[in-house]
């Protein structure tokens, strides 16, 4: 049985994943209204992924006989800047999401729920991958800069099949 605290916080956490799968879904339409195939493609998957992390808690919190909570989520922005800085939104909303989870892992372990602490470190690989992924994408449009964006993305699915 889930304790309220840790309940409370795998619920709020289960509204940042599904921000997380609307903030995707805005940047691919986005990328998609722009040209970039491939980069809308990229953020789609990471969209979809997002909805499996947020269906993992849900299911997780029902069946540690707590309640989860299907949130409102608030819109995300329609507009972007541009590429780099599509990314960088992304690694930002990343590293808040880890930080997240590793308060979800420190409460864990207040609570004494080594269940859910064993539970949640999926959440802390995949946050690791996922800020590694992104952090690659950075690095790879920094080598470009703002022109020459084609073959980037072009290839930016054989990235994430990669990564």
């Amino acid at each position: 049985m889930l304790s309220k605290k840790i309940e409370n916080s795998l619920n709020e956490q289960i509204e940042k994943e599904g921000y997380a799968a609307q903030l995707y879904l805005a940047m691919a339409s986005w990328s998609e209204t722009q040209g970039y195939d491939g980069i809308s493609q990229w953020f789609y998957a990471q969209h979809m992924e997002e909805i499996e992390h947020m269906l993992r808690i849900i299911k997780y919190v029902n069946e540690r006989g707590g309640h989860a909570i299907v949130p409102k989520i608030e819109q995300p922005p329609k507009e972007f800047e541009g590429i780099k800085q599509i990314f960088e939104a992304s690694l930002e909303h990343e590293q808040m999401v880890t930080r997240s989870i590793n308060d979800i892992v420190g409460l864990c372990l207040n609570e004494k729920d080594y269940t859910t602490h064993n539970w949640i470190q999926w959440f802390v690989d995949e946050q690791l991958e996922e800020e590694s992924s992104v952090n690659a994408i950075i690095d790879k449009l920094n080598m470009l800069g703002d022109k020459n964006l084609y073959i980037f993305d072009r290839d930016i699915m054989k990235m994430r099949d990669e990564g």
